[in-house]
C-alpha cells in the first residue's frame, strides 16, 4: 500500500515540475523611439533593457521514479491528466540586458492535489514545488546584425514536497506521511535572441548542469518565436524539454517534461 501510494505520488511531481526558463530568453526589447518636438538632454540614456513575463508550459511527462528500497517504477502523464490534477500555478521572469551582459531570474510556484483509488486502498495526494533559476550570460561579440549570442553560468534550484494518505478499503485506520526534496544544480548553455525583422523574433535556449553536484545530470532546451505587438508588449509561443536525473538515498527522479509554451512579455 506504501509504494502504491508514493507512485501516485511520484506521478503528481513530475506533473508540476514545470521547468522555469521558458521564457528567460525571451522577447528582445526595442528601444522607444524620440517623442516629436523634445528637446535632446544631455545626459545619456541608460543602455539597459529589461523585461517582465508570463508564462506558462503545458507539459507532458516520461521517466522513472524510485522510493526508499523500492523498484524504479516507470511513470507517464500526457498535457490532460496534468491539467486535470493541477490546483493552481504562477510563473514568472525577469530579464535584464544591455549590449555586452544579461541577467536571468526565474520563479515556479506549483501545487497539485489527487484523490483516489490504487487496488484496495484509498490515496489523498498533495504536492507543492518550487524552482528559482537564475544565471547571468556574455554576449559574444558575432558582428551579426539583430543576432545576439550568448554564454550563460547559473543556478537551478528545484524542491519536492509531497503529503500522503492511505486508507485501506473497508478499515478505519488511515496512513499519512510526508516527503521532501531539495537540490540545486549550477548550469553552462546559451540563449540566441534573433530580431527577424521589426516585429517578429526567434528565441532558442539550451543548457546543462547537475555534473553530480546537485542531480547527476539537468539538460534544458527552448525554441521559440514571438511577435513584438506595441514597444512595450509582446507575445510569444514555442517548444520546451528540461530533463532531471537525481538520486539522494533511497529516492530516484529521471524523467523528461516536455511540451508546448505560451508567453506575454512587457518591456520597460
Amino acid at each position: 500500500m506504501r509504494a502504491a501510494g508514493y507512485r501516485t505520488g511520484a506521478t503528481l511531481a513530475l506533473a508540476a515540475f514545470i521547468a522555469a526558463g521558458a521564457a528567460r530568453a525571451a522577447d528582445l526589447p526595442y528601444p522607444a523611439a524620440p517623442q516629436p518636438g523634445t528637446v535632446s538632454q544631455a545626459q545619456p540614456a541608460s543602455d539597459w533593457r529589461f523585461q517582465a513575463t508570463l508564462y506558462g508550459w503545458l507539459t507532458a511527462i516520461d521517466g522513472d521514479v524510485g522510493v526508499r528500497d523500492r523498484p524504479m517504477t516507470p511513470v507517464s502523464a500526457s498535457v490532460p491528466e496534468v491539467l486535470e490534477n493541477l490546483d493552481g500555478a504562477v510563473m514568472g521572469s525577469f530579464l535584464a540586458e544591455n549590449d555586452q551582459w544579461l541577467f536571468l531570474g526565474d520563479l515556479v510556484l506549483a501545487r497539485l492535489s489527487h484523490a483516489g483509488q490504487v487496488g484496495f486502498t484509498g490515496t489523498d495526494v498533495e504536492l507543492s514545488q518550487t524552482i528559482a533559476t537564475g544565471a547571468i550570460g556574455y554576449k559574444l561579440p558575432l558582428g551579426v546584425p539583430n543576432l545576439d549570442l550568448a554564454v550563460t553560468a547559473g543556478l537551478r534550484y528545484v524542491r519536492l514536497s509531497t503529503d500522503l494518505a492511505l486508507s485501506p478499503a473497508g478499515s478505519p485506520l488511515v496512513w499519512s506521511g510526508s516527503q521532501s526534496e531539495q537540490w540545486v544544480d549550477p548550469t553552462v548553455g546559451l540563449t540566441l535572441q534573433w530580431a527577424i525583422d521589426d516585429r517578429w523574433f526567434l528565441n532558442a535556449v539550451a543548457d546543462v548542469g547537475g555534473f553530480g553536484v546537485g542531480s547527476k545530470l539537468s539538460s534544458n532546451g527552448y525554441l521559440g518565436v514571438g511577435y513584438l505587438w506595441t514597444p512595450s508588449i509582446s507575445t510569444a509561443i514555442g517548444y520546451r524539454y528540461l530533463y532531471e536525473d537525481y538520486q539522494d538515498g533511497g529516492f530516484r527522479y529521471n524523467t523528461t517534461m516536455h511540451g508546448p509554451t505560451v508567453s506575454l512579455g512587457w518591456h520597460f
